[in-house]
């Protein structure tokens, strides 16, 4: 009989973190220990941009809760996508990106992240960048 069991993640519970400013996260292992991806709440403050990074072989699924995210990708940085309150988005495994909460209201949006780790990996940015 397997040990895993259902969770529940509340915005208002304390969990395990955070390892980025404004995130609180649970993470998740599969029955042999290896982890295989986390679930949490992203709290940005307006206008806080990350550093360019991609997550490895791991795919970033969001709904943004409250505020604006504008995702920066692609050759140069030069696209974009914006999701806002009530808008699901994903990232895909490999994806150079950045994001920037907008300037007119905090950020409140939950993540699950799938995949094994590393979960994170910091780049000077996307081919083409101006460093």
């Amino acid at each position: 009989m397997s040990k895993s069991r259902p969770a529940v993640v509340r915005p208002e519970e304390a969990i395990a973190g955070p390892t980025t400013p404004g995130m609180e996260l649970r993470h998740h292992f599969d029955p042999a220990g290896r982890w295989v991806g986390w679930t949490g709440w992203i709290r940005n403050d307006a206008g806080d941009v990350s550093g360019w990074h991609h997550h490895a072989a791991n795919e970033t699924y969001v709904y943004v809760i409250r505020g604006s995210v504008t995702i920066e990708f692609g050759p140069g940085g030069a696209e974009r996508v914006e999701a806002r309150a009530g808008d699901f988005f994903l990232v895909p495994s490999q994806t150079i990106h950045r994001e920037t909460t907008g300037p007119d209201a905090d950020l409140d949006a939950f993540v699950l992240r799938v995949g094994g780790e590393p979960e994170q990996v910091n780049v000077d940015g996307p081919e083409g960048v101006g460093r």
